[in-house]
């Protein structure tokens, strides 16, 4: 498959409207950067619209990080970590979106996970589950399509096993768990593997620059833009891991394989989709 064939292209005739809706539900206190990051990859990635859902007591901190996304305070006035009692409002603002990405920063405390495991439930757009979000996941009671997005480590969780045997065979692993959770997945490392369990796609861009905090967080908010633009799952992975790798090499060029953030990833993507585009 060749990601350049999936590229979304906008009529002259588009709105913010009509580019995608995403919803991005992420951060705590102490994280509150991977919202941020998810979010302006998700402007990148080419959403029309970025809200992101974040605690009461965190919500004025990411608002005054991003000055191109929308926030939505959820929760107890003045709370630091989502609970059940989000629950409502985010599954409300969710049913008038095209997508949601949920869990970069998000954290792992029991309340936290019991909302995101309502929520799962409530939600019917495509959905990329991320980081925190994978913990307890249940995709029985999900309804809405699914890309999962995990490291090797998240993946040994997610099916019972080492770290080292997710890694002696990846495309066999993340077919099984793409099978097992009737989902695409993101199995991502070096040569980042795509899978809905039938198809796969290794991905030839990204390298060490992208073994740094963060840079997960930007890949969720791209793919996110990309299901909210209209792409079915597989092909929003493909494309997602593929401009985001790109990114990172162009990012590694200018500062360095040991010097590149997160953010110089996001400050690349607008190259990489003019490279891809070019190409």
């Amino acid at each position: 498959m060749d990601p350049r064939t999936l590229i979304p292209h906008r009529s002259d005739t588009a709105h913010k409207g009509n580019a995608g809706r995403v919803f991005v539900i992420a951060g705590q206190r102490g994280m509150i950067g991977a919202a941020a990051l998810a979010a302006r990859g998700a402007l990148r990635g080419g959403a029309g619209l970025v809200t992101v859902g974040v605690a009461d007591g965190v919500e004025p901190i990411v608002a005054a990080k991003l000055d191109d996304a929308m926030t939505l305070p959820l929760g107890a006035r003045g709370a630091t970590a989502l609970g059940p009692d989000a629950h409502e409002a985010a599954a409300a603002f969710a049913a008038g979106v095209d997508a949601v990405a949920i869990g970069p920063g998000l954290g792992r405390a029991p309340q936290t996970r019991a909302f995101v495991a309502s929520l799962i439930g409530a939600i019917s757009c495509p959905t990329v589950l991320d980081a925190d979000a994978l913990f307890g996941l249940d995709t029985r009671a999900c309804a809405a399509p699914l890309v999962l997005t995990p490291h090797a480590g998240e993946m040994a969780r997610l099916l019972d096993r080492s770290t080292d045997d997710v890694g002696r065979d990846r495309r066999a692993t993340a077919d099984e768990a793409a099978t097992r959770f009737g989902a695409v997945v993101v199995l991502k490392g070096a040569g980042t593997i795509v899978s809905d369990g039938t198809r796969a796609f290794a991905n030839d861009t990204g390298g060490p620059a992208l073994a740094t905090g963060g840079t997960g967080d930007v890949l969720t908010g791209v793919i996110a833009a990309l299901l909210g633009q209209g792409l079915a799952p597989f092909d929003a992975a493909v494309l997602g891991v593929h401009v985001h790798g790109l990114a990172g090499d162009l990012a590694a060029t200018e500062h360095g394989v040991l010097a590149t953030t997160a953010s110089d990833v996001v400050d690349h993507l607008g190259a990489a989709w003019l490279a891809l585009d070019r190409t």
